[in-house]
């Protein structure tokens, strides 16, 4: 039976990951203090946090595609979860470009409970197998699906079909930061009916990260994403102490929101990061860029003598759909010309 299409009982509460070690080490580069992990997953596992996502923030193996390996090993992110981590469980992140099946086997004989597999909606029927093979080499596998805004709605199950009815759910991810709490509903009632849970994964770029992880929850996600102090990608992501507060407010206190808010602070003194330009980021989330096109943009846009909004727009407007390197560049010749 394809996921796409099968009914499933939802959960009445939902859990809240944390990804503090995992989206929070773009903020630094990929760069983590050892001694600073041990006590951060110390800390977090005497909380009621159940998941916790460490290791590369773009995936495991993120290096065989070229970019920054963290300073923390595989091996090593194993050893330091196992000695920490007596109550949570943990997971790592991975694309099927560079994330190797045969090193999510080990991980997984290392004590990994679960894995977030991330992709394009309209990636997902060429990676139908390595969903597949990975839902037998790890028992929970949550399907991500990246930059889901920048697919239509209407067109979104369709996309999934065929997706084994293994994993154990699917993401809606605002990689934008641009999605409002009434397009988070209408994705999340979308598929909410069609996989075992639905997660959400929120970005901050016009502040709406907590309220989108709220709103997903009200239309029937029972997982969402947050980062202690957002310390995450780009404007970050959604509070982990602040929606525990959040829900604190109706459901009592689940997650010792205390707590997490004096883990927030140990965070924000302990971490060095990289200063972000806020105003790449609310450009991004208003016209729907990924950051991670924002270096080549503001090179393009440096070059050419014109705003990057100017150049981000008029990349958005020549885009079929998400906007790609390619895009951007043919929006700079454009606007040269």
């Amino acid at each position: 039976m394809s996921a796409a299409h099968s009914s499933l009982p939802r959960s009445p509460q939902a859990e809240i990951l944390d990804a503090t070690l995992r989206d929070g080490s773009y903020a630094v580069d990929f760069q983590l203090d050892e001694k600073f992990v041990t006590e951060l997953l110390s800390r977090l596992d005497d909380t009621p946090i159940q998941k916790i996502e460490i290791g590369h923030g773009i995936g495991f193996e993120a290096e065989r595609a070229g970019i920054t390996a963290c300073n923390i090993d595989l091996s090593r992110w194993c050893e330091i979860a196992r000695s920490e981590l007596t109550k949570s469980s943990w997971g790592m992140f991975a694309q099927p470009e560079f994330s190797r099946l045969s090193t999510l086997e080990d991980l997984v004989g290392q004590g990994m409970s679960f894995v977030r597999i991330g992709m394009e909606a309209e990636r997902v029927q060429e990676q139908l197998d390595y969903i597949r093979r990975a839902t037998e080499i790890c028992g929970q596998v949550y399907l991500n699906l990246m930059k889901t805004s920048a697919t239509p709605v209407e067109e979104l199950l369709p996309l999934l079909d065929g997706v084994t009815p293994d994993i154990a759910g699917l993401y809606v991810v605002d990689s934008y930061g641009s999605m409002l709490p009434d397009d988070v509903r209408r994705y999340v009632t979308a598929v909410r009916d069609h996989f075992p849970a639905i997660g959400f994964h929120g970005h901050d770029n016009l502040g709406l990260a907590n309220v989108n992880s709220i709103a997903a929850i009200e239309a029937g996600a029972t997982i969402v994403d947050g980062c202690l102090n957002g310390i995450g990608r780009g404007s970050g992501n959604a509070e982990t102490e602040s929606l525990a507060g959040i829900l604190s407010r109706s459901e009592g206190d689940r997650f010792d929101y205390q707590e997490l808010a004096r883990l927030a602070e140990f965070c924000r003194s302990s971490m060095q990061v990289i200063p972000e330009d806020r105003n790449m980021h609310v450009l991004g989330g208003v016209i729907g860029i990924h950051s991670g096109y924002f270096p080549l943009i503001e090179e393009l846009s440096a070059g050419i003598g014109v705003d990057p909004a100017r150049l981000m727009q008029t990349a958005s407007d020549i885009a079929a759909q998400s906007v790609g390197k390619d895009d951007i560049r043919a929006a700079a010749q454009l606007l040269a010309s």
